[in-house]
């Protein structure tokens, strides 16, 4: 019956702001999920059949979520013994009442049922972080963010969770990034400074850092 203190999440404080429904089961659970990605795709399925291209998560039509969906539901054999398949197995169970396997038979059916209970108010994020008993959610937020979506909500007197946001700059550690020079240009304009000289690298994260804080 305890609140849950998140240290560390995902979940863009876009979604809580804005309240909206999520679009499909693919687009929720498969696609964002780098531990499932990287398993389906260690067996053989390209990343893009998964929903996810070289620079992030595709737009997919419906089709494409359903075929994405098809191939998670029909190699779950490959999570056995794993804690991926845990967390799957408990938010079909608890979360959705599903009580059938993943299974290449059941697929459909099961995307089905997820998509209809996202359709609904119960389902939306910020009716989902009231279920699950959150009562401060830290995100994980690129230092370039401005955060205008974690001021709408600290000026929402109708959402009392607490959501901070949390400063995540590892992408921008990766010199062998082909778009890292944009990246470090990014930086230093958010930080009003020159990150031409790694100096200035540091001062820019300094900054934002502080920022943040």
């Amino acid at each position: 019956d305890l609140p849950i203190i998140s240290p560390h999440s995902h979940v863009p404080a876009e979604w809580l702001a804005l309240n909206e429904p999520f679009s499909d089961p693919t687009s929720l659970l498969l696609v964002p999920d780098h531990y499932v990605l990287r398993l389906l795709h260690a067996n053989g399925i390209d990343l893009s059949e998964l929903g996810r291209g070289p620079d992030g998560p595709l737009e997919l039509t419906e089709e494409q979520a359903r075929h994405a969906w098809r191939l998670l539901c029909e190699n779950y054999y490959l999570f056995r013994g794993t804690v991926v398949k845990y967390w799957f197995d408990t938010t079909f169970a608890d979360v959705f009442g599903i009580d059938v396997a993943p299974s290449a038979q059941t697929a459909d059916a099961i995307y089905d049922k997820i998509n209809d209970a996202l359709k609904t108010e119960e389902f939306r994020p910020r009716a989902l972080m009231e279920r699950f008993g959150i009562s401060v959610l830290a995100t994980t937020d690129d230092p370039v963010d401005d955060l205008r979506y974690h001021q709408m909500l600290a000026e929402d007197p109708t959402f009392t969770a607490r959501v901070i946001p949390t400063f995540r700059p590892d992408r921008y550690y990766e010199l062998a990034r082909a778009d890292w020079p944009e990246l470090a240009a990014a930086l230093g304009e958010a930080a009003g400074v020159d990150t031409g000289t790694y100096a200035g690298f540091l001062e820019a994260l300094r900054n934002r850092r502080q920022y943040f804080k």
